[in-house]
């Protein structure tokens, strides 16, 4: 196919194999059209756009030189994987890109046979892609396995503890680095600034073929592991303690990642090698579009924008947004409070608390289970320190929570963002498994706001929590709009808000679940009945005798959560009314045991039964008798 050909160059990609057709000197062309394509297909949908803007040129490049499906490529967090489903099949379906029944923001498995591995957190692919290499060994197979990370995910553990293990355990294995001095924000810490001396060390680049070169025109073709030693000394002499020559990978690089001429040949190249490999490239993130350029960690992932200059609909404050305000306002009167995070000022909007008090702002990078350790040791001292994770990504450090917080009672203030439906995000980034994993915890007091004004109060309890770890769950988006105190109000620990008493039903939604409950009480109440409204505020400890007080008298109980039913809120009013003897039947709302697909939040709590409808038509039946 020549570049004169009328039919746009990525409309002729139905596989992979379609990209070995074009001629070499189109392939600038395709990445034009991939990045242009991008830009207007997730204005609508948003997305992960600057990460794929800035792999575009790799991943022509792995198609062009492996054999997909054959050839096994792990993309670690996988956000930066809408290049690869547009070159293996799915262009055509972009435009669907984590929209309900649509195209997932990150790989599957179930999606694509050209997703070896599905991801959605950091640090997994090293690890994945090492067990395949071995499992390729062991049956015999030949076939190439390609691990491709960016720079923030060696800040990661699993990744460093991958690493550990390459040189013992297969000879052959490709690691690709992509290197744009970013994860979600600007990347911290000593392994960020080593990989920034290995960018901008002029004798680095090259020095393998000019080592190469002169020995063996001197020792000749037979002298190949020689050459290796010499190169390996010289690389010392330059740069002492080379790190992934020292876990057993040879180093090549840094190369530019959007030269794809040099890219496609050094991939060749590596691909011959029987020898574990790494691949140094610099790329930028968001490459071809300037707003990307220019706010990365904004483009990082983002809704729906503005293509002409990449502004975004504003609206009121966030939960997320409003933490950052009043965690940073709250410290500027409390000299013990710190913030920590794990890679995301922005995503957690503790960027407000960084810019204001820098000097009591950690974060630690991709690495949750440090940063919850870190601040255990802050809290040993007499600090206060906050730390803000997405509940997803809270579930690494469940051990800690465990071993550190809770069984020495520190008071870690634990600010888990995104509890509850992460909507587009899809499975991998549903906050919806927190409760179960923390209620049982022995110590640790856990709470829901069900409103931004509750929500700041909450907040203000915790900073004045003393005994032992305190956690917070709260949605990603916006409240109910309910006004703000001028001051916050100290919540009494483990007492609910009885908001309406009634006689037949009670009602007890945990957080902003308070508005679906808030319909099925007008529906119920339009049908002749008496409802008892309870905020219960607290997930643990529950207010066990306000609960059991209203449970009592009522015919039936109904719950409301953002959640998993299994080992959730509902259960635990289960448990309590069980332990006292109270036999009203309870009907609970919430997410089925299920890992729950991406989608608008509105069209998933329809499917899935979290709905005032649903609701009523739970609790009638119990008013017949």
């Amino acid at each position: 196919m020549s570049a004169s050909s009328k039919t746009p160059l990525l409309e002729q990609i139905k596989s992979p194999n379609d990209l070995d057709k074009l001629e070499a000197a189109v392939l600038p062309d395709l990445a034009a059209e991939i990045r242009d394509t991008l830009i207007n297909s997730l204005a609508n949908t948003g997305g992960h756009l600057g990460p794929n803007l800035g792999v575009v040129e790799l991943t022509i490049a792995l198609h062009r030189v492996f054999d997909s499906p054959r050839d096994k490529f792990l993309f670690d967090v996988s956000h930066q994987g809408y290049v690869h489903k547009m070159l293996t099949g799915r262009a055509d379906k972009i435009d669907t890109i984590r929209q309900y029944e649509g195209l997932n923001g990150f790989l599957l498995r179930t999606e694509s046979e050209h997703d070896c591995y599905g991801a959605g957190h950091a640090g997994t692919a090293l690890s994945a892609a090492l067990g395949m290499a071995s499992a390729r060994d062991l049956t015999g197979d030949d076939h190439h396995v390609v691990a491709v990370a960016g720079d923030a995910a060696f800040t990661c553990g699993p990744t460093l503890e991958a690493l550990n293990n390459v040189a013992e355990t297969t000879k052959r294995f490709i690691v690709v680095l992509n290197d744009n001095e970013w994860s979600i924000d600007k990347n911290v810490g000593a392994i960020a600034k080593y990989f920034n001396t290995l960018q901008t060390h002029p004798a680095y680049n090259g020095i393998r073929s000019r080592t190469a070169s002169l020995v063996e025109k001197v020792a000749g073709p037979g002298a190949r592991k020689f050459v290796h030693k010499i190169e390996r000394n010289a690389k010392n002499m330059i740069m002492p303690n080379v790190l992934f020559e020292k876990f057993g990978l040879r180093y090549f690089g840094p190369i530019d990642g959007h030269d794809l001429p040099s890219l496609i040949k050094t991939l060749e190249h590596l691909k011959e090698q029987d020898e574990p490999v790494i691949l140094h490239i610099i790329t930028e993130k968001g490459r071809g579009y300037q707003p990307a350029l220019e706010k990365p960690g904004k483009f990082h992932g983002l809704g729906p924008y503005n293509v002409e200059d990449g502004s975004t609909a504003s609206g009121a404050p966030t939960f997320s947004e409003l933490f950052g305000r009043a965690i940073t306002d709250f410290a500027k009167k409390d000299p013990k409070i710190t913030a920590i995070t794990a890679a995301m000022p922005g995503g957690t909007k503790l960027e407000t608390f960084k810019k204001e008090i820098p000097e009591r702002y950690f974060d630690v990078g991709i690495a949750e289970e440090h940063a919850a350790l870190f601040a255990c040791g802050h809290a040993t001292r007499g600090l206060k320190p906050f730390l803000a994770i997405y509940s997803t990504f809270m579930q690494r450090a469940y051990d800690m929570i465990i071993h550190d917080m809770a069984l020495q009672e520190l008071p870690v203030r634990l600010c888990m963002d995104r509890g509850g439906l992460s909507g587009d995000d899809g499975p991998t980034h549903h906050g919806l498994f927190d409760i179960g994993y923390l209620r049982h915890v022995p110590g640790l007091v856990h709470m829901q706001p069900k409103d931004e004004d509750e929500f700041i109060d909450m907040l203000w309890t915790m900073a004045n929590h003393s005994d032992g770890p305190i956690a917070i769950r709260y949605p990603r988006g916006n409240g109910p709009g309910t006004k703000i105190k001028d001051e916050p109000a100290l919540l009494t620990i483990g007492e609910a808000e009885v908001i309406q008493e009634g006689t037949e039903i009670c009602l007890i939604p945990l957080g902003t679940m308070m508005e679906l409950a808030l319909e099925a009480k007008q529906e119920l109440e339009e049908r002749g009945h008496s409802v008892t409204l309870i905020n219960p505020r607290w997930i643990k400890p529950l207010d066990s005798r306000t609960i059991t007080k209203y449970a009592a008298q009522a015919k039936v109980v109904c719950t409301f959560e953002d959640h998993v039913l299994y080992n959730g809120f509902g259960l635990s009013i289960i448990e309590l009314l069980h332990d006292k003897l109270i036999s009203t039947p309870v009907e609970r709302i919430g997410w089925p045991d299920a890992f729950v697909e991406h989608g608008k939040p509105e069209i998933l709590r329809e499917k899935h039964g979290l709905t005032a409808r649903h609701a009523v038509e739970k609790i009638l039946p119990h008013l017949e008798s």
